[in-house]
């Protein structure tokens, strides 16, 4: 009884308590360049319901109600602690963390599961496995130096997403599939890297073998996915038309001259290095497979991105270490 207890105790410290101390220590245990600017906003910035971030429905609602909430929560019932609190950044600022935050430890806890669901021989080893995790957890803090109010949440959506594409891989359950179409119906409110879920469940499915014998269930399902991100993404053009921007603009040939955007490209591809080396061979085909499935996403991120903003890298890193962690022998033989 004891020894389940120390392991549930344990479990909380690695997957909660230690991950939300690093993602403290990343807002307000220093700044960057880019923070400087963001904690002196009073409220959510008006280029956000302007630009191609008006698109980004529920983290602009959330930054909108959040900080309100917090300003009336510190005025009325922490007034005394108003002025440390302010020194620290503005409540934009504190509700951007507390946003953010949140949506971390809950993908830091979907990312626990996975990593227990079929994990290869190495990480059969408890101690192992919390180092992989807790390294998986680094690199999402890491690129925190540019705080967004979407940036976790679309992690958080995506990850819960790469859940139930595993559980549908292992069980085929219509509810798992159906729950992943929801799952990037949502999220496509949130930030168009929904549609990368639909990258990770084509990379996890594709079977050559399978499609020249004809059975193209497969395809069906990519099909299923592809609808749930397409609905809500033209839905969202069509309603919001007033002086909004599918991009902020091209950024390509900024990202081959500026050195801080090459430092960023390389930390991006040796990132996903890192995690190809720690793959298996199935592994190793998995993260094949999704890159070419991704590769619109990536073509995105050189035109309209800034690779300096490593964040961009997050969802391909991630699942770099699911790859990395998951058995995916059975199918690929």
């Amino acid at each position: 009884m004891f020894k389940i207890f120390d392991e549930k105790i344990n479990g909380v410290l690695f997957t909660v308590v230690f991950p939300f101390l690093l993602f403290f220590i990343s807002y307000y245990g220093f700044e960057t360049s880019y923070v400087v600017g963001i904690k002196s906003w009073e409220k959510i910035p008006s280029f956000m319901f302007s630009s191609v971030y008006a698109y980004r429905v529920i983290p602009n609602y959330l930054s909108v109600h959040v900080t309100d909430v917090l300003a009336y929560v510190v005025n009325n019932d922490f007034a005394s602690a108003k002025a440390f609190i302010l020194k620290q950044g503005s409540f934009f600022y504190h509700s951007t963390f507390l946003i953010n935050v949140f949506f971390f430890l809950l993908s830091s806890v979907v990312l626990h599961k996975i990593f227990l669901m079929k994990p290869v021989g190495l990480l059969m080893n408890e101690k192992i496995r919390r180092m992989v995790h807790l390294l998986a957890v680094f690199f999402i803090v890491l690129m925190q130096y540019v705080p967004t109010n979407c940036d976790c949440i679309a992690l958080f959506f995506y990850v819960m997403g790469m859940f139930f594409t595993l559980k549908y891989l292992e069980n085929r359950k219509s509810a798992d599939l159906i729950a992943l179409g929801a799952i990037i119906f949502i999220s496509t409110f949130v930030r168009e890297t929904a549609c990368l879920n639909i990258a990770f469940f084509a990379a996890a499915f594709m079977e050559v073998r399978e499609l020249r014998k004809g059975n193209f269930i497969y395809v069906k399902e990519c099909l299923f996915l592809a609808v749930a991100f397409i609905l809500p993404y033209i839905g969202l053009r069509l309603f919001i038309q007033q002086q909004t921007s599918f991009v902020e603009g091209l950024y390509i040939i900024k990202n081959f001259t500026s050195p801080y955007n090459i430092a960023g490209l390389l930390f991006g591809i040796l990132s996903i290095f890192f995690t190809y080396g720690l793959s298996e061979k199935p592994g190793k085909k998995m993260i094949g497979n999704y890159l070419f499935f991704a590769s619109p996403y990536l073509v995105m991120i050189t035109l309209v991105g800034l690779f300096w903003e490593s964040r961009l890298f997050m969802p391909l890193i991630v699942t770099g270490f699911v790859a990395a962690s998951y058995q995916f022998k059975k199918h690929y033989i």
